[in-house]
């Protein structure tokens, strides 16, 4: 990415002009740069919802939503699910380099050192309701992890980094599965140190003493894919609230926190487990043009879940992955979902239809991604959950990448739309607190 200032752009307003410095990225995409804006005009720029604004320079993910491209450090993620792990996903997310053998394994073996939680945060998944959501607990037990891991400042993550990465990435996936053990009464298990990242995942989820877990290498094999897809997404919800909260210098166990519970919304993370309870409606009704006709009338509420992103004007690349490997890995297990088959039939109708077609909604990341979770067995209500623990090294290279670049605390500024000035009128009442 290079931020010379390349060309400028010239804004009038009335009888006032000014000079916009335009800044150019990596692969041409231009920006103009309003810093200064305010300072030589009075002026804001508004963008609800941000959709037009670039909150920042980025050397982490690509992503054109045009011509349905995601690289991570410049690698096309469709090479990344075909020739690494997730572990090495995370390490080139935090380090912009894929790591070499010995990199590897010593990052192996940091996740491995790291994977216990400190032993008095178990008491406090006993004090949670039995059905409390997952997510609401994995944001507090990570907000909690800052008074039992507190010297991780900026300066600790920059001197070690690895460690900081390892523990969070560790620590909340053996958190995330004693957080399904406790809601079906089950013994937690413990990480192995034999096991790989995905692998012990698994087996912490579904081992038990009476039923021991059988690890299936397609099923490892899946996860990672699943969890290298969902690593990072540039500058969505979730990220930018890490950014955001980052810039006051909190702790990273806190601004992870933060990310958790921005990803917990059914509009973020929450769309998958959104996408399997539409599909089971749809399936119980059997009328899927019905429901077709009804995404497109404005004026039905419903929506259909799993279509449409804000950046992405074609087909996901990542819903494209998923959507091969959920048929391949249920022929594999021989596992019918007739699910799977009200998402086709949906998917069929909806990219012949020209409303679909006009509005660029086509299947995203979410699309396809529960149903592979349920075959899997992951219960829907840790859907989301999952999702959480594939975007933590995304998260932590973002927190790395803002703290070393940005010193001033993130402050967005408003149009005030309120009442104008109020004379002293407005005291005068008979009410005696007012008097």
């Amino acid at each position: 990415m290079s931020n010379e200032k390349i060309d400028r752009a010239t804004l009038t307003f009335g009888d006032r002009s000014v000079e916009l410095p335009v800044v150019t990225g990596t692969e041409g995409e231009c920006a103009l740069d309003i810093s200064h804006l305010r300072e030589k005009t009075k002026l804001v720029t508004l963008d609800p919802g941000l959709g037009n604004t670039a909150s920042c320079f980025s050397k982490i993910t690509y992503i054109d939503g045009e011509r349905g491209i995601l690289r991570y450090r410049g690698i096309p993620i469709e090479k990344l699910v075909e020739k690494v792990m997730f572990i090495d996903v995370a390490y080139l997310l935090v380090h912009g380099v894929l790591p070499t053998e010995e990199e590897r394994h010593n990052f192996s073996q940091l996740l491995n050192f790291n994977s216990l939680m400190h032993e008095d945060m178990r008491h406090f998944f006993d004090l949670f309701p039995h059905d409390a959501h997952p997510m609401h607990i994995l944001s507090t037990m990570i907000n909690a992890m800052a008074a039992f891991y507190p010297n991780v400042d900026s300066k600790s993550l920059v001197e070690n980094i690895d460690q900081a990465t390892a523990r969070v990435i560790s620590i909340v996936r053996t958190m995330a599965a004693f957080v399904y053990k406790k809601s079906i009464g089950e013994p937690v298990v413990y990480p192995r140190h034999d096991l790989s990242y995905c692998a012990n995942f698994l087996n912490m989820m579904f081992d038990s003493p009476v039923k021991p877990y059988q690890i299936r290498p397609e099923t490892v094999r899946l996860l990672n894919i699943l969890f290298i897809l969902h690593a990072d997404h540039e500058q969505n919800c979730s990220t930018t609230a890490v950014r955001v909260i980052g810039s006051a210098q909190v702790n990273l166990y806190a601004t992870i926190s933060a990310g958790i519970s921005a990803l917990s919304g059914p509009l973020h993370g929450g769309a998958n487990q959104a996408v399997i309870e539409m599909l089971r409606t749809i399936q119980e009704d059997g009328d899927v043009d019905k429901f077709i006709k009804m995404a497109k009338d404005k004026s039905n509420p419903f929506r259909l879940m799993g279509f449409g992103h804000r950046v992405y004007k074609i087909y996901d690349p990542r819903a494209s992955i998923i959507r091969r490997e959920c048929e391949q890995y249920l022929k594999t297990i021989h596992y019918s979902d007739p699910l799977l088959d009200v998402a086709h039939r949906i998917e069929e109708a909806a990219l012949k239809d020209p409303y679909f077609i006009d509005h660029h909604l086509y299947p995203n990341v979410d699309f396809y991604s529960g149903i592979l979770y349920r075959a899997m067995g992951i219960p829907e209500n840790m859907f989301t959950a999952m999702f959480a623990l594939a975007r933590l090294p995304g998260w932590v290279a973002h927190w790395q990448e803002m703290i070393g670049s940005q010193t001033k605390i993130t402050r967005p500024r408003q149009v005030y739309v309120g009442k104008p000035l109020q004379t002293s009128d407005v005291f005068a009442s008979k009410n005696p607190l007012l008097i």
